[in-house]
């Protein structure tokens, strides 16, 4: 019997292919005829090896990675590498540029300070509560490193082109939008991306890095926090985490094989995403919160005309099967993450409730 089935517009953990759910549920006792699950196979058996080695060859497809790349599978989730990145990529009098467009960029910031490395905040986009991505930054020309958050979930804002950095590699968070679009790879040095948001469950980030950005990581970092010992065991230097793993490999399948690629993705995500803001641009009732040139595909922040409708707003939702409505509790609102899983039946059953709701409200 198939459960009731929401739509889910949780920012993170957040929805996933139900054909890449409905598969795991099929092979979840007895994993690719092991006589086991995949939570009991053993990360060192060829069952495991098919699977990790299948998720890497598929992201290196999605996103076009020549051999100079390495995909890496990390726990400790995206913030991990905020203090990761300075720890290994940053010595001496060096200096890393950072544009701060919110909370996460402004947490890598802090991360990177705290060890006392030489951070440059190259622009920011503070001077209107993050609502906008800057175009005016200040690259230095030596920085080790420039330091983006491609996507910021609590404030509903995205870079719909990458910047110039000339000859610095761009390091960029992409939790949020990783395999949403395609993109140039060959300025960045390293790209990481908690898998919770668009790529798979929580407990493990996806880290692409550049060959040559190895050669900066210094021999007496712990073990465990060294990406060359991640390059070098090929994720495996301890148990990795198996199952999340797995559901990613799942998911690469789904958006290679169902979707088509990258290029068709994110032109599904680009209608989503327009339907969704042509409805609220075409009244007052509902107002985004970022500036239209900054507004990403994958997070919609919006209030509403009267804030003190807004629990009721959410509540309701509830009501009628629409979830994870409810904004960022540091910025209030309301928030629809619709991410590359969320279908457009979904985001056309939200603009239909919030129809519905102003109707009543208005």
């Amino acid at each position: 019997m198939k459960a009731n089935r929401v739509h889910n517009f949780s920012a993170g953990p957040a929805a996933l292919p139900l054909s890449v759910l409905e598969e795991i549920q099929e092979s979840f006792l007895n994993f690719n005829n092991s006589g086991m699950s995949i939570t009991e196979v053993s990360h060192r058996s060829k069952w495991f090896d098919d699977v990790i080695n299948d998720a890497i060859e598929r992201t290196k497809r999605l996103l076009k990675l020549d051999d100079n790349f390495e995909v890496l599978f990390i726990q400790g989730g995206a913030s991990m590498q905020f203090c990761m990145i300075p720890m290994n990529f940053l010595h001496g009098n060096k200096t890393a540029d950072y544009v701060d467009t919110g909370t996460w960029s402004t947490k890598a910031i802090k991360e990177a300070r705290i060890q006392g490395k030489t951070v440059h905040v190259a622009s920011s986009s503070e001077d209107k509560n993050y609502s906008y991505i800057p175009k005016d930054i200040e690259f230095t020309d030596n920085a080790v490193y420039a330091h983006i958050t491609s996507n910021n979930t609590i404030k509903g804002t995205q870079w719909s082109n990458f910047p110039d950095t000339g000859n610095v590699p761009i390091v960029c968070d992409m939790s949020s939008d990783i395999m949403s679009r395609s993109f140039d790879p060959s300025p960045f040095g390293f790209i990481f991306a908690g898998a919770q948001k668009n790529i798979g469950p929580s407990g493990v980030c996806m880290a692409i890095i550049r060959k040559d950005m190895l050669d900066l990581v210094p021999e007496e970092l712990p073990t465990m926090l060294k990406y060359t010992t991640f390059a070098s065991k090929k994720s495996m230097f301890n148990t990795p985490p198996c199952f999340a793993i797995y559901t990613i490999q799942l998911v690469l399948k789904w958006l290679e094989e169902s979707i088509g690629g990258l290029e068709k993705m994110e032109i599904l995500n680009q209608e989503k995403a327009r339907h969704l803001y042509d409805f609220m641009d075409s009244g007052d009732f509902y107002k985004a919160t970022t500036e239209k040139d900054s507004r990403s595909l994958m997070n919609v922040t919006f209030r509403l005309h009267d804030e003190a409708l807004e629990k009721h707003f959410v509540e309701e939702a509830i009501e009628n099967d629409l979830n994870g409505l409810k904004g960022h509790s540091s910025v209030g609102g309301c928030r629809a993450s619709i991410y590359n899983a969320t279908t457009m039946d979904s985001v056309k059953a939200l603009t239909d409730y919030m129809k519905h709701f102003e109707s009543k409200n208005g």
